[in-house]
C-alpha cells in the first residue's frame, strides 16, 4: 500500500468515524432531547450534581466540545451560574472517556468489526424507517446506524495504520529516549491534532489504532491522550470570544482550559508513577493487543482524579476566575443576544438557550407595560428621559426578535423530532407576538409624551376608568408569562378567553364614556388621545391571547 493510499484510507476512516459520532448524537438527542434538557435544568443544584449532568449529557451527545459550548452559552444567558458550569465541565471530561472504552473494546474483539457494522446498520435502517413505531424508536434506529459507521470507521483506521518497519521502530525508540522532551512534544502534537479535527474522540481513535499496531509506546500514547484533553477546549474558547459573550462566559471557557492544562501538568510531573498506576489497574501484561484498554483507563483515571482533586475547591476556583477575569466596567444593562452557530451541533439541547431568551423577552415586555402604568399615574415631568428608556428597550426587543427568529429558523432546518419541530414553530410565533407587545408599549409612551407636551388633561373619570383595564392587561401578561414554557390546558385557555373578553368589554365601556364626554363638550384632543390609549392597551390583550392560543398547541411531553 502506497503512502498516499494509506493517508486516504486513514482520512476516510476518520470521516466515517466522525460521521457516525454525529449521527449517533443526533439520534439520541431526538429520542431523549427533553430528558437531556431536564438533566441540565435540574441536575446542577450543586457541584456533584453538575458533574453527573455533564457526564450524562456528554455520553449522550458523544462530544465534550458540544457540551462545553452549550455550557458557555447557558452561563452567558444566566441559565447556569459559573460555579454550576464548572461542575458540568468536570462531568463532560469524564463523560467523553466512554468513547475511548468503546474504541478499545472494539479493538480487542475477536471478530471482524466491519462484519459487525453491516448488520448493525441494517437493523438501524429498518428501525429508523418503521413508520408504525414511535418516533423515539426510529431515532434510536438512527443512533444504531451511527454506531455502525463508527465501527466501520475504526476498521478503516486500523487497516490504514501499517505494521512498523525496523527503521520506524528504531526512530521511535530514539524518540522515546528523549525523555521529558518526547512527552512534551507528544502532548503538543495531541493538542494540535485535536484542534484541527475538533474532536478528541477522533484523536483517541487514531492513537489507539497506532498503539495497537506497535507504532507508538504506551508512554507516547498517554502523552498524546493528555494533549487531546487540552485540544478539546478550543471550541469552548472560540465560543467565549464570539460577539456578545459575557464576562461569565469567558470565565467558564477559561475554567475548562485551566482545568485541563493544570491536570496535564500534574500528571506530567508524576508521569512514571501515573503510568505504573494505570498498568497496575488494568489486568494482564502490557502489549499491543491490550494497549487500547490501558489508554482508555489512563484517560478515565486522569479525568476522574483531576475532578476529585478540584471538586472540593470549586468555590475557591470560581473566586480565582472572577479575579483573573474581572467584570467589565460599565457593561451594558441590555446584554447582546448570544446564540452562536456552534449550538447547531446539538439542536435539540440548544432550545434551552432560546427558551431562556424568550423568557427574558416576556419579562422585558412586562417591565415596559408596568412602567407605562407608573408613568400614567405619576405623570413625570421629564418625558424625554422616559422616551429614551422605552426606545432603548424596544430596540433591544427588536434585536431579540431578529436574532431569535434567525436562530429558531436555523434550528427548524436541523434534524429534529416532530414534537420539537412543532415547538420551534410555536416559539417563533410567540416571539413575534412578544415583539408586538413591546411595540404597543412604546406607542403608549409616545401618547403620554404627546399628552404632556400639548398640556392635555384627562378628566378624573377617564383617569380612574383606565385602571381596571390596565389591571386586566397586566394580569393577562403575567398569566401567559407564567405558562410560557409548559403550554396551557383547555381549562386555562378558557380562562384566557375570559380575560380577553374582560379587556374587550373594558375597551367598549371606556370608548362609550369618551364619546359621551365629547357630546357634553369635553376637550376633543384629550378624548381622542384617550381613545387611542385604550385601543393600544386592548391590542396588548389581543397579542397576549394569541400567545395563549399558541401555548394551547404545545405538544404533550
Amino acid at each position: 500500500m502506497t503512502i498516499a493510499m494509506m493517508f486516504l484510507k486513514l482520512l476516510g476512516g476518520l470521516a466515517l468515524f466522525m460521521a457516525g459520532m454525529e449521527r449517533t448524537s443526533d439520534g439520541i438527542q431526538k429520542a431523549a432531547g427533553e430528558r437531556l434538557q431536564n438533566t441540565l435544568n435540574f441536575m446542577t443544584k450543586n457541584s456533584v450534581m453538575g458533574v453527573m449532568s455533564g457526564a450524562l449529557v456528554t455520553v449522550a451527545v458523544q462530544s465534550s466540545s458540544a457540551t462545553t459550548v452549550m455550557l458557555i452559552t447557558f452561563v452567558n444567558a444566566g441559565l447556569l451560574t459559573l460555579k454550576q458550569g464548572i461542575g458540568v465541565i468536570m462531568g463532560a471530561n469524564i463523560g467523553t472517556t466512554l468513547t475511548g472504552w468503546i474504541i478499545a473494546g472494539v479493538g480487542i474483539a475477536k471478530f471482524s468489526i466491519a462484519a459487525m457494522a453491516v448488520p448493525l446498520f441494517g437493523a438501524g435502517f429498518f428501525m429508523s424507517g418503521a413508520k408504525r413505531r414511535s418516533e423515539s424508536f426510529r431515532s434510536y434506529g438512527q443512533a444504531l446506524m451511527g454506531l455502525a459507521l463508527i465501527f466501520l470507521g475504526l476498521d478503516f483506521i486500523g487497516a490504514a495504520i501499517p505494521r512498523p518497519s525496523p527503521e520506524v521502530l528504531l526512530f521511535l525508540q530514539r524518540f522515546s529516549g528523549m525523555g521529558f522532551i518526547a512527552i512534551a512534544l507528544a502532548v503538543v502534537a495531541g493538542a494540535v491534532f485535536t484542534i484541527l479535527v475538533h474532536a478528541s474522540s477522533a484523536t483517541m481513535a487514531v492513537v489507539i489504532a497506532m498503539a495497537a499496531q506497535g507504532l507508538i509506546a504506551f508512554e507516547l500514547a498517554a502523552a498524546l491522550t493528555l494533549g487531546a484533553n487540552i485540544g478539546t477546549t478550543i471550541d469552548a474558547f472560540l465560543a467565549s470570544i464570539s460577539a456578545g459573550a459575557s464576562t461569565n462566559a469567558k470565565r467558564a471557557a477559561w475554567a475548562h482550559i485551566l482545568f485541563n492544562v493544570l491536570g496535564t501538568v500534574w500528571v506530567i510531573i508524576i508521569f512514571k508513577p501515573f503510568i505504573n498506576l494505570v498498568n497496575y489497574v488494568v489486568p494482564g501484561e502490557l502489549s499491543p493487543s491490550n494497549m487500547g484498554m490501558h489508554i482508555a483507563m489512563l484517560h478515565t483515571l486522569f479525568n476522574s482524579l483531576n475532578t476529585v482533586a478540584l471538586l472540593p475547591f470549586v468555590s475557591q476556583y470560581t473566586n480565582f476566575l472572577c479575579r483573573l477575569i474581572p467584570e467589565k466596567p460599565g457593561e451594558s444593562e441590555l446584554r447582546a443576544i448570544y446564540l452562536p452557530k456552534t449550538l447547531m451541533d446539538t439542536p435539540e439541547l440548544s432550545l434551552l438557550q432560546a427558551r431562556k431568551e424568550i423568557g427574558d423577552m416576556a419579562a422585558l415586555a412586562r417591565s415596559m407595560f408596568s412602567r407605562i402604568r407608573g408613568d400614567f399615574e405619576a405623570d413625570p415631568m421629564d418625558f424625554a428621559t422616559e422616551i429614551d428608556w422605552f426606545t432603548a428597550k424596544e430596540n433591544y426587543a427588536d434585536t431579540m426578535y431578529e436574532e431569535l427568529s434567525k436562530f429558531l429558523l436555523a434550528v427548524s432546518n436541523s434534524d429534529l423530532s416532530d414534537k420539537t419541530r412543532m415547538r420551534v414553530g410555536i416559539k417563533l410565533r410567540i416571539v413575534s407576538e412578544l415583539e408586538n407587545i413591546t411595540d404597543e408599549c412604546l406607542s403608549l409612551a409616545l401618547l403620554l409624551k404627546k399628552k404632556s407636551s400639548k398640556g392635555l388633561v384627562f378628566e378624573s373619570e377617564s383617569f380612574l376608568g383606565l385602571k381596571p383595564l390596565s389591571d386586566h392587561v397586566e394580569e393577562f401578561l403575567a398569566f401567559v408569562a407564567d405558562r410560557l414554557h409548559r403550554g396551557i390546558t383547555e381549562i386555562e385557555l378558557s380562562m384566557a378567553s375570559e380575560m380577553e373578553n374582560e379587556i374587550d368589554e373594558d375597551k367598549r365601556r371606556l370608548k362609550k364614556l369618551a364619546r359621551q364626554r365629547l357630546k357634553e363638550g369635553a376637550d376633543v384632543r384629550a378624548e381622542l388621545l384617550y381613545i387611542d390609549f385604550v385601543r393600544h392597551m386592548e391590542k396588548i390583550g389581543d397579542y397576549a391571547y394569541a400567545i395563549a392560543g399558541e401555548l394551547r398547541n404545545f405538544p404533550s411531553r
